[in-house]
């Protein structure tokens, strides 16, 4: 499976101001375990986010408050 972001892009992500624009298939940048990551909404229950990766696997359910931004633009 080809990546949607090849290691070493410059990634712009703008702050989330009101999630409620998010959407399922959207990349954001999350905090998960103390570290920053890139993942992609798999689902949305209420104001819980499931993220995972390009790959099909699930990492699990974060709040609002562990996504900081949107991915809006990659740059090779």
């Amino acid at each position: 499976m080809v990546p949607k972001i090849h290691s070493g892009a410059l990634c712009t992500v703008e702050p989330i101001t009101d999630v409620g624009v998010l959407a399922v298939h959207d990349i954001v940048l999350c905090k998960v375990g103390g570290a920053q990551y890139l993942h992609l909404i798999k689902a949305i229950q209420g104001d819980r986010f499931q993220i995972g990766n390009n790959r099909g696997r699930i990492n699990g359910w974060i709040t609002a408050s562990g996504i900081f931004g949107r991915l809006v633009k990659v740059e090779p």
